[in-house]
């Protein structure tokens, strides 16, 4: 992997060789750019495809001090900028798509498209008295997670992630050895990540301008809390698209990589 400086911070990241437009995937929490390769490669065909391991995650560096989802904001900015590709498309995963918006809302002339699936803004459940409810069993269930965190328990602190945030339960047990390294590995900047009072809230108005290609997607299996959130982005965003994945849940790029890059081409097109 190649890297690069942004305010001090070692970025790591891949860039294929392909001629393509550019298209930017960013991953999201506990995991690593190696979260993409289902789809990476066929991806690559058409186009110049980057992954990055954001700030915090296994090669990147994990600077000392709170960070910030405007710094992951401002790093996918810099990525963008600093490797010539903007404007590019953009496709976010869980807090890679949070970020993805984030930075859309700001600067829209980085972007020709972009594909965001299951958003974690669970700030936007908490606006509304139907989802309120819902709001708080989701910072619950992430309480747990935080409190083995900050016992040093990173191996029960993912398990607890996986089964009762993202995935579901029993998803931990079904997951590689090699997958639960890197969550394991990675567990430290999800706690960072919990202490940003602005991680999951989005300025919805701000999108009202982003006049590019948007698809919000979502997985028919996918813990309850994820579909919500896309209404409400939905009920913000006139100009998005929404698609569901049949069977799929919280990661479609991996359960189903064909159907997943067929809907970023479809979009890209």
């Amino acid at each position: 992997m190649a890297s690069l400086d942004v305010g001090g911070v070692r970025l790591h990241y891949e860039l294929s060789a392909a001629a393509g437009p550019p298209l930017v995937l960013v991953h999201g929490s506990w995991v690593d750019h190696t979260d993409w390769a289902p789809v990476a490669a066929d991806l690559a065909r058409d186009f110049q495809v980057l992954t990055y391991d954001r700030r915090g995650h296994s090669l990147s560096d994990r600077p000392a001090g709170q960070g910030s989802a405007d710094e992951d904001a401002a790093d996918l900015a810099a990525l963008i900028e600093g490797l010539g590709l903007a404007p590019a498309h953009v496709a976010g995963n869980s807090f890679g798509a949070a970020i993805s918006l984030r930075l859309a809302s700001r600067r829209p002339s980085l972007f020709r498209s972009l594909n965001v699936h299951e958003p974690p803004l669970f700030g936007l459940l908490a606006a509304h008295p139907e989802t309120r409810e819902m709001a708080a069993a989701v910072a619950a269930a992430v309480g747990r997670v935080v409190e083995r965190l900050v016992r040093g328990e990173m191996a029960a602190a993912a398990e607890r992630f996986v089964d009762d945030v993202a995935l579901g339960p029993g998803a931990w047990a079904g997951l590689p050895e090699s997958l639960r390294a890197v969550l394991v590995n990675n567990a430290p900047t999800f706690l960072d990540e919990t202490r940003d009072p602005e991680a999951l809230m989005l300025d919805v108005a701000a999108l009202g301008a982003f006049d590019r290609p948007l698809l919000l997607t979502g997985g028919s299996e996918s813990p309850p809390p994820f579909a919500p959130v896309l209404d409400a982005l939905a009920r913000a965003l006139p100009q998005a698209r929404r698609h569901t994945f049949d069977g799929a849940g919280h990661l479609p790029h991996q359960s189903h990589p064909a159907a997943y890059a067929a809907q970023v081409r479809a979009l890209c097109a």
